[in-house]
């Protein structure tokens, strides 16, 4: 499954054994066991050089900024994109110590991406906390405010958090140029890394920017969840993973449309847990996007239906709650009740159910080593969120009320 010539060259790249890479199959092995504990080893290897140079640089940069952002990085989350580059990576390259080392790095570089983008996604929705702790422009907001008045060390904090963002795009860029690899690898990787970050940026756009035109055509939602989400949280990394093992074009094709309809299926079930999520699970308040007035395709779904039931009361609420930055949880709840009513909550499941099948449909077309591709699969499903029958969609009750003659199906093709 490689282009003709690499692997020779991909044999002089190899790391030394100095490094937190494998150098062997035996230690490709090993890192399976693990692979997010071995990116943040690889990724506590890559940063205590990065403070290094910035406490050089300046030591309160270092103490405040730096600091932050690796300690954000390293405590991490589930590291799902890493691991979706690295299971991308075996299945592909079976145990090529050359290519695992790779993946390692490039899923490290999307852990700092991801530290970029939640920092000032953070500051954007005005979110005080991260996973269960204060957010990062809290925590330096919280560090000046005895200092100067309350507005003055708000700013502060948002401006750090910026530039801590900044920081760490900045990080991730340098660990994927320092990546060795075979010229055609290189060349299709750097794209790939290229294209990434442009389209979260992209998607990130249009998700401010819908929320100030009130945005709530289905298909420019589904447009802005493909771009953030879709193709940053799954295609790409998987993408990345086959890129750097050498894969052939008909398996690299295959792997992004299963990315694709399982990135959809992710974005679309991060949606229904902002709203009907524990809070002990998701590690922040419920009602975010509420808050926001994110124009989600759940909302979105929801406001159609109701319009086209005549439903003002259900209507009313969306009016009153929709980016309201005090929504109660009373609020909260009369939202939730009129997601239900409309159908919105069992459209947005069944839909997530059918991208799931879809996308585990394409990647069982793919010719991939056994190894890797069981795990692969297995990452996927867990990814898309489908629930433990999602393989066939499961359709919602029957309908009463005004929604009873309802026949319109929102939830698109799949794709």
């Amino acid at each position: 499954m490689t282009h003709g010539g690499e692997a020779h060259d991909r044999a002089e790249a190899r790391p030394s054994a100095s490094e937190p890479f494998p150098a062997g199959s035996a230690e490709v092995r090993e890192v399976d066991a693990d692979v997010p504990g071995a990116v943040g080893r690889m990724l506590d290897h890559v940063l205590a050089e990065r403070l290094r140079r910035a406490r050089l640089a300046d030591p309160v940069f270092a103490e405040e900024l730096a600091e932050r952002v690796t300690r954000f990085t390293l405590q991490g989350g589930k590291r799902r994109r890493a691991q979706l580059v690295w299971w991308a990576s075996r299945a592909c390259a079976g145990r090529d110590p050359a290519a695992a080392a790779a993946a390692l790095r490039i899923g490290g570089a999307l852990e700092l991406l991801q530290t970029c983008a939640l920092v000032h996604d953070d500051v954007m929705d005005r979110a005080p906390l991260r996973r269960g702790r204060p957010a990062l422009h809290t925590d330096l907001t919280d560090r000046y405010a005895g200092r100067v008045g309350p507005g003055q060390a708000e700013r502060f904090g948002q401006s750090a958090a910026v530039l801590a963002g900044d920081l760490a795009l900045a990080w991730a860029d340098d660990l994927m140029a320092e990546m060795p690899s075979a010229p055609w690898t290189g060349v299709v990787v750097r794209r790939l890394w290229s294209d990434l970050r442009t389209e979260l940026v992209a998607g990130q756009y249009l998700d401010v920017q819908g929320q100030i035109t009130a945005a709530r055509s289905l298909p420019r939602l589904l447009r802005a969840a493909c771009l953030k989400s879709a193709l940053y949280s799954v295609e790409r990394p998987l993408a990345l993973g086959a890129a750097v093992a050498g894969a052939d074009d008909v398996t690299l094709r295959r792997l992004c449309d299963a990315g694709r309809c399982v990135g959809m299926a992710f974005q679309l079930r991060d949606d229904l847990d902002d709203i009907f999520g524990d809070p002990r699970k998701t590690g922040k308040a419920c009602g975010g996007d509420i808050r926001e007035g994110k124009p989600t395709y759940l909302v979105a779904v929801a406001r159609r239906r109701a319009e086209a039931a005549k439903d003002a009361a259900a209507l009313a609420v969306l009016d009153r709650w929709l980016g309201d930055v005090a929504l109660t949880e009373r609020g909260l709840e009369e939202v939730r009740d009129v997601l239900v009513a409309t159908g919105a909550r069992a459209t947005v499941e069944n839909k997530i159910d059918r991208l799931a099948a879809q996308g585990l449909r394409h990647f069982d077309g793919a010719a991939l080593h056994a190894e890797g591709a069981g795990p692969l699969r297995g990452l996927l499903r867990a990814t898309a969120g489908a629930r433990p029958d999602g393989d066939a969609a499961v359709r919602p009750g029957p309908a009463h009320g005004p929604y009873a003659a309802c026949t319109c199906d929102e939830a698109g093709s799949g794709r």
